[in-house]
């Protein structure tokens, strides 16, 4: 109880972390996206005029590509941004791996001839043109040879969501049960759960979701990004009103989108403006008829995944107590990572979790699956089963996976019979912060709270991008960059995600390699208006 109060925050409003843009940033981030959209209208221009190029459309056989009859297919910004930006820069993003996604991983080298257009693995050492090229690659300090002689690049891995580190020690803590479950149950069903897609183990895994939470009953789906975009629409309709913080997962803006449901967005982590919406709504109703909102549903996220931030929960549940609205609680990164116990942002708030109406998480991060769930009343999930259509249409999660999550809960919950999971919630909670406040120290600008395992570090410009991926890269570093659109297009960030599996000496030496390519590429904006 004790340790629980180090946590919870009844009380105290949560003060809003606003992202402040430093005005040089700003200016440099605005010329360097300047010059690359002039440069390539440059390119594209040159390119009809001279009859060359990479992305010129060329003479096929076949009729779509004959643009007197059909519309180009892609065009306008999106596809130049893709074409100009996107593919200068591709090789820093989705880096194939060959290894389980620990601490350490290998990284597979790859190479492009159409510059960077298209992306192919290196494969051996024999692929190289010549011996001088092969001398370089092997005598890289981060050089291995993994099966049949692949070139790959041992990286310290600081982008996988293996919070509690069960991709580090799978083969001690969940490897014989996981492989155990071979023996009586298939890889798939090759069957949606209301009809062949329901096993032993969909229900064991459900149980344990719901005795985890305090919640009466669960529904396991087969992916995270879907639970949400096929949960939601169930829920609410035509009639209903959606009220979403502004910083929501993509997966809760489809989910609402598809729903029909009349949509309102409040400002991140703001309550007072939350309420604001709520009382309007319930005076004003709905627009036109005035009618009342048939139900009012108002979506959160335990932990935002690109800014780090954990949500003010205690005073989202007051406020929507106070007005009559349900809570649906996204807990995709905070389940397993928040909290003493690992029980989320509930606990982590001192939230009962009676008071949230509908929890949602996913099994990818902190337990080493994949799927999703939705944790609430038994009423409610006996109405998702038969609605819901990650439920009624999609393929069921696959046994295999649902032993590997229940081996992970057991863990988590020491009910195998050992003091590990404590010791993970432990050290995940003492590396997130140990590298936040090292990373601080350096004067980056670091986005998030204490105690979250994701921290983003603001890059604003472009160039930056490219240029801070590949110089981590060179230093076995592995880690994630963010650009638009996934971010507003004026902050660029990179993301680090730390892992119960990081040794100290790990964090160490990635702080020494962040440090010296931050002062390369002067990121220490919170030392100089420079960097």
């Amino acid at each position: 109880a004790r340790d629980r109060t180090r946590y919870a925050n009844h009380n105290q409003k949560e003060a809003n972390h606003e992202l402040q843009l430093p005005l040089f940033a700003a200016y440099t981030t605005y010329l360097g996206y300047a010059i690359i959209i002039l440069c390539g209208h440059i390119r594209d221009l040159f390119a009809r005029l001279l009859g060359q190029g990479r992305y010129l459309r060329r003479k096929t056989p076949f009729n779509s590509d004959n643009l007197q009859w059909y519309a180009p297919l892609l065009k306008s910004w999106e596809n130049f941004y893709t074409r100009r930006l996107y593919h200068r820069i591709q090789d820093c993003f989705n880096r194939p791996i060959a290894s389980n996604p620990g601490s350490l991983i290998h990284v597979l080298e790859r190479v492009s001839d159409d510059g960077n257009k298209t992306m192919k693995l290196l494969g051996t050492l024999q692929d190289l043109d010549n011996d001088q090229q092969r001398e370089k690659y092997s005598n890289a300090p981060h050089f291995v040879e993994i099966s049949e002689n692949r070139v790959a690049r041992e990286c310290l891995n600081l982008g996988s969501y293996n919070y509690l580190g069960f991709g580090d020690d799978w083969h001690v803590t969940c490897k014989k049960d996981v492989v155990g479950s071979l023996d009586d149950l298939p890889v798939s069903n090759s069957s949606c759960r209301t009809e062949f897609g329901t096993t032993k183990l969909h229900r064991e895994l459900e149980e344990i979701v719901a005795r985890f939470l305090g919640k009466e009953d669960s529904l396991a789906l087969n992916m995270g990004f879907n639970t949400n975009c096929t949960t939601i629409p169930a829920l609410v309709g035509r009639g209903d009103l959606i009220i979403s913080d502004e910083l929501n997962h993509t997966s809760i803006v489809n989910g609402a989108r598809a729903s029909g449901a009349a949509i309102r967005i409040f400002r991140h982590n703001d309550t007072d403006h939350l309420e604001q919406i709520l009382r309007e709504a319930i005076i004003m109703g709905r627009p036109r008829t005035r009618r009342p909102w048939g139900k009012i549903m108002v979506v959160v996220e335990g932990i935002y995944s690109m800014e780090g931030e954990y949500c003010d929960l205690s005073n989202v549940v007051r406020v929507c107590k106070k007005y009559g609205a349900y809570v649906y609680l996204d807990e995709a990164h905070s389940i397993g990572a928040m909290g003493p116990t690992g029980r989320g942002c509930s606990e982590y708030c001192g939230v009962d979790t009676a008071d949230i109406d509908i929890m949602m998480g996913t099994f990818t991060k902190s337990f080493g699956g994949m799927g999703g769930y939705i944790a609430g009343s038994r009423d409610l999930i006996a109405y998702l089963r038969r609605r819901c259509a990650g439920s009624v249409y999609h393929n069921s999660l696959s046994p295999v996976v649902c032993q590997q999550v229940i081996s992970s809960f057991k863990v988590v919950m020491g009910e195998d019979g050992t003091n590990i999971g404590k010791q993970k919630i432990q050290a995940l909670r003492d590396n997130s912060n140990y590298m936040r406040m090292r990373l601080q120290e350096m004067g980056l600008t670091v986005l998030g709270h204490f105690d979250s395992p994701i921290m983003p570090v603001m890059l604003y410009n472009p160039t930056k991008i490219a240029a801070f991926s590949r110089e981590c890269y060179k230093r076995g570093l592995a880690v994630v960059v963010v650009g638009f659109p996934a971010v507003p297009i004026l902050t660029s960030r990179a993301r680090f995600c730390i892992s119960a599996g990081h040794t100290r000496e790990q964090l160490d030496r990635a702080l020494k390699e962040i440090d010296e390519v931050a002062d390369q590429l002067k990121l220490k904006y919170n030392k100089s208006i420079f960097g």
